[in-house]
């Protein structure tokens, strides 16, 4: 099935883990770059929904970022788990995870593009209120995510999941137009004490709205059931972090998108007054 610019979309084989899902996977590039995406909605929906970016760990696309996507659609979104580093492309251990994620950590411009095509994609949906756009990152996606909300892109708004803070081009003020919400293992020994407060420090100086939530006992990949249950290990699964942080997602999604029609409503109804 021909999608115009881009790509092709195939429908995903595999039924979906959430009832009533659509799911297809959409084959779309950057420069020379040839990249696959995953694309869950609710088979009913008819009219334009919200759609949210699901940028993934550094491991590359895979099923925990798919299926986070199925949640998403789950709740009446148009959900993309986007590929950050190219068709096939997956890291088969933690070395090639760290020499793959690295090249878009050095490298932060390559970043911003790479998910800012990802967001172009997306908006290009069909089902999609491009108005109204928020993503979602985890580990090395909340990296992601959090520049693509210091790149001032058009979105509503962003949330981190355990992602890394550290901002080689840190934004200025009045850059930073989404919404930012970081949630973070207050124990993760990933993530410096110095580097949750320099992005403290960077978000006030850009006079950014951000909250940052930090949770007690919780290490990094604490949302992540295959990173097992030992603290120690430095990365391990945290039950009641991952729902606290879950149910605050789709409290700031509700309200961002809520907000957003509300606002356009308002704006219809007295462009409408004023042509009477």
């Amino acid at each position: 099935m021909k999608r115009g610019m881009i790509g092709l979309a195939v429908w995903a084989l595999a039924a979906p883990a959430f009832a009533h899902t659509l799911t297809e996977r959409i084959e779309y590039q950057d420069g020379e770059a040839v990249l696959e995406g995953y694309l869950a909605r609710d088979q009913h929906l008819e009219a334009p929904a919200p759609g949210v970016l699901v940028v993934h760990e550094w491991k590359g696309l895979n099923a925990y970022a798919e299926r986070r996507a199925e949640q998403l659609a789950g709740l009446g979104y148009v959900a993309f788990a986007v590929d950050m580093y190219g068709k096939g492309v997956r890291a088969k251990d933690h070395e090639e995870a760290a020499h793959l994620s690295g090249l878009y950590r050095n490298d932060r411009q390559l970043m911003r593009r790479r998910i800012l095509t990802a967001l172009a994609t997306l908006r290009r949906q069909p089902l999609v209120d491009a108005a109204r756009i928020a993503a979602i990152g985890y580990c090395f996606g909340g990296t992601t995510v959090l520049e693509l909300a210091r790149s001032g892109a058009d979105v509503l708004g962003v949330a981190s999941f355990h992602g890394g803070l550290q901002a080689p081009m840190p934004t200025r003020a009045g850059e930073v137009r989404a919404k930012v919400i970081v949630f973070h293992g207050a124990d993760d020994r990933f993530i410096p004490s110095e580097e949750v407060a320099a992005f403290v420090q960077e978000m006030q100086a850009a006079h950014a709205d951000y909250r940052l939530i930090q949770y007690p006992g919780a290490v990094h990949s604490f949302t992540v059931p295959e990173a097992g249950d030992d603290p120690s290990a430095g990365m391990a699964y945290n039950e009641s972090a991952d729902k606290a942080s879950w149910k605050e997602l789709e409290e700031f999604l509700g309200e961002l998108f809520r907000t957003s029609q509300s606002m356009r409503a308002g704006g219809q109804h007295q462009t409408a007054l004023h042509d009477g």
